[in-house]
């Protein structure tokens, strides 16, 4: 159960309202993440903007997008980050063989080169903030300067993302 109050569309402020009806008008439902998050109006705002951005209106293949998303999550041990996530891969083009095994992609057959290069990429940033030269010239052999800033935004975005699912307790939707 949150730790914080999810707030219902009757109980927000107005900046937060039109995140609501937003959210409601595209998916039928205000995720529990908006619902916590709206304490703060004009940082769900903000919030939601950036997400939209980094989901809707980038260049970055969607499912490379997403394989750095379910490793975040799968590093930050991030339940709802991870049930969301699994989804959308899916439907990017992911194979459920690549979502069972992004614990393990190390060791798994199941990745080609340009997948591992985020991987590794993603490992590092989470984990280290900074990749090493290595690890950023390989990502370059795959991806050109706008994907790469997208990715590096996405980690670092979906990292903060799985912080506050987790310090705040915020539970999936059912």
């Amino acid at each position: 159960m949150a730790r914080l109050k999810l707030l219902e569309k009757d109980e927000v402020d107005p900046i937060a309202k039109e995140i609501y009806t937003k959210a409601e008008a595209s998916s039928g439902r205000v995720l529990n993440l908006f619902k916590v998050l709206a304490h703060s109006p004009k940082l769900v705002r903000d919030w939601s903007r950036m997400g939209t951005t980094l989901l809707y209106k980038g260049t970055l293949a969607a499912d490379m997008r997403e394989l750095a998303i379910l490793r975040v999550g799968e590093l930050a041990n991030s339940a709802y980050e991870l049930a969301a996530h699994r989804r959308i891969g899916l439907s990017t083009g992911l194979t459920q063989a690549q979502i069972d095994e992004i614990a393990t992609w190390q060791e798994s057959t199941n990745f080609d080169a340009r997948e591992r290069a985020v991987l590794k990429y993603t490992d590092e940033i989470a984990q280290d903030i900074r990749a090493s030269e290595a690890t950023f010239a390989a990502l370059q052999g795959h991806f050109n300067s706008r994907d790469i800033v997208e990715l590096t935004v996405s980690i670092g975005y979906y990292g903060m993302v799985a912080r506050t699912l987790e310090s705040l307790d915020v539970d999936p939707e059912s």
